[in-house]
C-alpha cells in the first residue's frame, strides 16, 4: 500500500525560519516603544549605514554586517508576517522537502542577502530601513518554479516526488507560459507597491520591490547551486 504523507507536513527547516520570525515579531511587542525602535534599526537593513555618517544608526559598524541577515528577522506589522509566512510555507516546504533543511536555510539567506545588496546598489544613503523575508520568499519561489510549476499533469507534493522532479533548465523555464504568467503577475504587484499605489500597513511604509527581485533573480539563477541530485533523497525531519 502506498504510504499517504500527512497534510500538515512542514519541513524542520520552514518551522525553524518562521518560528525565528515570529519570536522577533512577538518580543518587540513586549518592550517599551523606545527599546523596539533601537532594535528596529539594529537589525534592519539601512543603506544609509555604509554612508558617511553611518556608524551614528544603531547597531553601528557590527550591525552594518548583521544586518544583510537580520533585516529579515524583522517585520512591519502582523499583516506582513502573516502574509509572508503563508508564501513561505506554500513554496519554502517544496524548497526544503527537496534539499533538506540545513541547504534550504542556506538558499534562503543568500536569496535574502542578495535582495539586500539589489536594494543597497540603487538606494545607497538611503535612510529608510527595509525589513521582512519577501527577499528570500521571492528566491523561494523562483527556485520552485523550475521543477514544480515547469512539470505538466499532476504532481504529489510528498519528498519523495519532489525529489524525484528533475530541474528545468532556466531557458526552458522562462518559455513555459504558465510560469511566465505567475511571473507577470507577482512583477505587476511589486511594481504595484513600488509604484506606492498601495503601502504595507496603510500608511507610508512601502514594499522594497527591487530587493524582491534580486532574491527572485537569485533564486532561478542561483538554485541549482544548492539542488541535490536526484537519486540522492535528502533525509527530512518533518513537524506534523
Amino acid at each position: 500500500m502506498k504510504k499517504r504523507e500527512p497534510i500538515f507536513n512542514v519541513p524542520a527547516g520552514v518551522v525553524g525560519a518562521l518560528g525565528a520570525v515570529v519570536a522577533v515579531h512577538i518580543a518587540r511587542t513586549l518592550l517599551p516603544s523606545d527599546l523596539d525602535a533601537d532594535l528596529l534599526w539594529t537589525l534592519a537593513f539601512v543603506p544609509a549605514r555604509y554612508a558617511a555618517g553611518g556608524q551614528e544608526i544603531p547597531g553601528g559598524d557590527f550591525a552594518g554586517v548583521t544586518s544583510f541577515v537580520s533585516y529579515m528577522l524583522v517585520h512591519g506589522d502582523a499583516m506582513h508576517l502573516i502574509v509572508n509566512s503563508v508564501w513561505m510555507l506554500a513554496f519554502g516546504s517544496a524548497i526544503a522537502k527537496r534539499v533538506g533543511s540545513s541547504r534550504f536555510l542556506l538558499f534562503s539567506l543568500a536569496c535574502g542577502v542578495a535582495g539586500a545588496l539589489v536594494h543597497l546598489v540603487l538606494y545607497f544613503g538611503d535612510v529608510r530601513p527595509v525589513v521582512g523575508a519577501s527577499a528570500a520568499i521571492s528566491g523561494q519561489m523562483a527556485a520552485a518554479m523550475r521543477f514544480i510549476l515547469a512539470r505538466r499533469g499532476h504532481i504529489s507534493y510528498s519528498t519523495e516526488s519532489i525529489v524525484a522532479i528533475p530541474l528545468s533548465p532556466i531557458g526552458e523555464t522562462l518559455r513555459n507560459p504558465r510560469i511566465l504568467m505567475i511571473v507577470a503577475i507577482w512583477s505587476a504587484v511589486n511594481l504595484i507597491f513600488g509604484l506606492g499605489y498601495l503601502t504595507l500597513d496603510g500608511g507610508d511604509a512601502g514594499i522594497a520591490w527591487e530587493a524582491h527581485i534580486g532574491g527572485f533573480l537569485f533564486g532561478l539563477l542561483g538554485f541549482g547551486l544548492f539542488d541535490r541530485p536526484a537519486a540522492s533523497p535528502p533525509p527530512e525531519a518533518a513537524i506534523h
